[in-house]
């Protein structure tokens, strides 16, 4: 009866519950605690089985197997060996509640369900199964590469790092180096003659401790993970200092660097600490910060190991401190106040103190600077206002009050003070809308005083006998300066929105020229001078300390654009209030810059690469290829002229028939040789043609001596044309076949397929030799890499690095890929012909 497989999506079964015994090193105990760990389950009543243990012949992990059920493995055979496996059905069909799989990174033997056993584990969890198993830190795939540099040794099995982090539990194995070298020494881990080298090698002090680091930090990770989430889920908004996280507050000013500075000091002093950079920009856009100073500051916050992050907030210091609780932080920095003694004396509260009031159980730092108490201003109503406004709101503020009091006064007894009180309110507010606060003010005074003398009892005078009219007009004057003043405000506010939109729009819409090719720096200035109205725009090389800072003159301004340029303006006087978009055009104009040089880098250094290329497939060609015609040719004539032997005329006709074949073999290839040599020196002009597979492979294989096992090929004559030089693509075909005869097994077949895939056409060469090892899959293209072949007196064969740089050549690639059930396949694509236009003669790219 077939096993009974439960499927991941069955409904109404309890996904299973993972623990995973993550191990520091090898050899600290993983298996033995996994073991004891299903030992006492089993005494609690639980269903445990072993399901694959490796033991590695230590009496004290084979004992824990005792009492356990140990399901039987299911066996496999591969490459004239059988292995042994987890029986992945027979768990399935067992059903227990707990299975104990150890080596959760084993990649398993070709011919089962999956091609790893944390693939297994995976169907294991989904059909209802708790699953304990085991894993080495060095085999998680995000520090596969650290630890190759640490110990020196590539590790082939990894397992990715999602599958460890969805473990219902993870508990680490852990010992000290020392420690673990004794268990080394007194062979609890390996046998005797294994242990000096790995003492001398993987088992060093320094390795081991390195490891130990890693997998204390990437579990400390993983809990600071599981902890966040219980936080978020209980709503839990209170600083819990398991570690020193510390944010450091950025305005944009100079002052930022001095800032993140003393906050990574402070971070360091907790081995551990984490150093968070936030911005604050208010909900409405209107933010003074520059971007490019922000920008730097960014990159000094990731070069010293922080992270950078934006919040949007109307209240700094609430959405400071509502950041850092929501990442838990335990110390805030905050710059001290660049506020004049003059606003101080207006407003003495800052965004210091509020957040200082507010911070809790989180430490505020207040760093003081160069720039302390002399950053900003007091703002100057009106400053922005243009100069017939500025003129024309105190003339204002004076003639309308006369002209309403003139007119009021026509209508005496038609209205009655409160209606007249509201029409110099209006009045009051209109002044503030042409000519700002302090026009305002002043109509308030004209209003209140006409108010009091013309219409608040007795009239003509300017006292006041009953006290509810004096309270009425003292709340007139206390409402007309008031909504005045919110007035000028909301309409400062408005222009400012209408300034932020602008410049977000105008950069927004050149934010994207920097990746257009070529054209990005030309476009950006010229994008720059229509932006701000100038005659003319240009960059120039920088000479010296020139232009650091924006720097304007009569008609002319240079901003820095990179280090060594500088962007410069001509046409109209620059206002202040248009340097910060100014600076940040330069920033793009510094970042296209960069890109442009990348690019005309990697131009220059793609010819040197195709170079190198084709002069390595040159070689391989020359070492072989040349050596073995040579050498056939050499001894047929040296037979023919030999004394000593009398032939037959049927072996001379022979020998004259090898040296023949040998000879014309070394001019076909001489004549490649010649062709690539051209092609190298841009000199060689493709006949790139619709050219159809199946055409040129009997042509290949005529030029192979007889295989020494079956070539065959299928679906050739169904694919199309392709667009390659049929000479070069019989070499390119010929040696691929060449090379997968050499490696195939006796009794074995190559085959040869074909098929289409949209705009290419693919021809693979498939055999089932021995196969590469994923990190052979591009030595096998560099020259001189036999790659198992011992034998020097055979040559490097005809060349794999030869046939990728003709399948280049004619615009197509050569890739190798694993044949299913073991072996290699080499894929040559090439471009469809249907998908081209006219076909001609085509130069190589460097003889354009």
């Amino acid at each position: 009866m077939a096993p009974k497989v439960v499927a991941a999506d069955t409904p109404g079964v309890r996904p299973g519950k993972l623990k995973v015994f993550l191990g520091a090193a090898p050899g600290v105990g993983k298996t033995y605690r996994m073991l004891d760990e299903g030992r006492r389950r089993a005494r609690r009543g639980t269903d445990v089985v072993v399901t694959y243990a490796e033991c590695h012949a230590r009496p004290h992990t084979e004992e824990k197997l005792e009492g356990l059920e140990i399901l039987p493995r299911t066996h496999r055979a591969y490459r004239g060996g059988t292995f042994s496996e987890l029986d992945l059905d027979g768990v399935l069909a067992r059903h227990p509640e707990v299975a104990l799989v150890d080596e959760l990174a084993h990649t398993n033997v070709p011919g089962g369900r999956h091609a790893k056993r944390w693939q297994d584990v995976e169907e294991l969890l989904a059909a209802g199964i708790d699953v304990v198993t085991t894993v080495n830190i060095q085999h998680l795939e995000s520090l596969n590469d650290v630890v190759q540099k640490i110990t020196g040794v590539p590790q082939r099995e990894t397992v990715p790092d999602e599958i460890v982090r969805r473990a219902h539990q993870i508990e680490l194995v852990d010992m000290p180096a020392e420690a673990l070298r004794r268990r080394m020494a007194h062979g609890n881990i390996y046998k005797p003659e294994k242990v000096d080298a790995a003492l001398a090698h993987y088992f060093r002090v320094g390795n081991l401790t390195a490891l130990r680091e890693l997998a204390l930090l990437w579990v400390a990770g993983r809990v600071d993970e599981t902890l966040q989430k219980y936080r978020s889920e209980h709503g839990i908004g209170t600083v819990w200092e398991t570690r020193e996280r510390v944010v450091v507050a950025l305005t944009g000013g100079p002052e930022g660097e001095t800032l993140i500075r003393r906050a990574e000091r402070i971070a360091d002093r907790s081995s551990g600490g984490d150093l968070l950079a936030v911005h604050v920009a208010r909900s409405d856009g209107l933010a003074d910060a520059s971007p490019a100073a922000l920008a730097k500051q960014r990159e000094l916050v990731e070069s010293v190991g922080g992270s950078y992050h934006s919040v949007v907030g109307d209240h700094v210091p609430t959405a400071l401190l509502d950041f850092a609780r929501a990442e838990n932080a335990t110390q805030l920095v905050l710059g001290t106040s660049r506020r004049s003694w003059l606003s101080r004396l207006v407003a003495p509260r800052g965004i210091g103190e509020d957040t200082v009031e507010l911070s809790g159980d989180i430490d505020v730092h207040m760093v003081t600077h160069e720039r302390a108490g002399r950053g900003r201003r007091m703002p100057v109503p009106g400053r922005r206002l243009p100069h017939s406004r500025r003129v024309a709101g105190p003339v204002a503020g004076l003639v309308l009050p006369l002209l309403l009091t003139a007119v009021l006064t026509h209508t005496r007894g038609t209205l009655n003070l409160t209606s007249e009180a509201l029409l110099f309110l209006v009045t009051v507010i209109g002044v503030a809308c042409l000519g700002g606060v302090v026009s305002a003010l002043l109509a308030s005074l004209t209003a209140s005083l006409l108010l009091n003398y013309y219409f608040i009892p007795p009239s003509n005078e300017f006292t006041i006998t009953e006290p509810n009219n004096a309270l009425a007009l003292a709340v007139f004057v206390l409402v007309a300066i008031t909504v005045a003043a919110l007035v000028d405000r909301s309409l400062r506010l408005a222009r400012r929105a209408a300034s932020a939109t602008a410049e977000a729009e105008t950069l927004s819409s050149m934010a994207g020229n920097i990746l257009r090719g070529d054209q990005a720096v030309p476009i950006l200035v010229e994008r720059t001078r229509e932006a701000f109205g100038m005659e003319s725009a240009e960059l120039v090389p920088r000479a010296g300390q020139e232009a650091e800072t924006v720097e304007r003159g009569e008609g002319l301004v240079k901003v820095p654009a990179g280090p060594d340029r500088v962007l410069v303006l001509r046409g109209r006087r620059l206002p202040s209030s248009e340097h910060r978009v100014l600076t940040a055009f330069a920033a793009h104009l510094a970042a296209a810059l960069d890109h442009a040089r990348l690019t005309e880098a990697a131009a220059e250094v793609e010819p040197v690469k195709a170079a190198d290329r084709m002069r390595t497939a040159l070689l391989a060609a020359v070492s072989h290829d040349l050596r073995t015609p040579l050498a056939g040719g050499r001894a047929a004539i040296s037979s023919l002229r030999s004394t000593d032997v009398d032939f037959s005329a049927a072996e001379r006709d022979e020998l004259l028939a090898t040296a023949d074949e040998s000879l014309a073999k070394l001019n076909r290839l001489v004549d490649n040789l010649l062709d690539m040599s051209r092609l190298q020196a841009g000199a060689l002009t493709l006949h790139l043609q619709p050219t159809a597979f199946a055409d040129v492979l009997p042509l290949a294989l005529d030029t192979l001596s007889t295989p020494s096992v079956p070539v065959e090929s299928q679906g050739l004559a169904e694919v199309g044309d392709v667009l390659a030089d049929p000479p070069l693509l019989e070499r390119v075909i010929a040696n691929l076949v060449i090379n997968a005869v050499r490696h195939s097994p006796a009794h074995h077949r190559v085959l040869i397929s074909g098929s289409a895939l949209g705009s290419r056409v693919e021809l693979r060469v498939v055999d089932q030799g021995p196969g590469l090892r994923p990190e052979d899959r591009d030595r096998i293209f560099v020259p001189f890499q036999r790659l198992g072949d011992n034998d020097n007196t055979s040559g490097l064969g005809l060349g794999l690095a030869l046939s990728r740089g003709l399948a280049e050549a004619m615009g197509g690639t050569l890739t190798p890929e694993d044949t299913p059930g073991g072996g290699l396949t080499m894929v040559l694509s090439l471009r469809a012909a249907a998908e081209e236009g006219p076909v001609g003669s085509l130069s190589s790219p460097r003889g354009r």
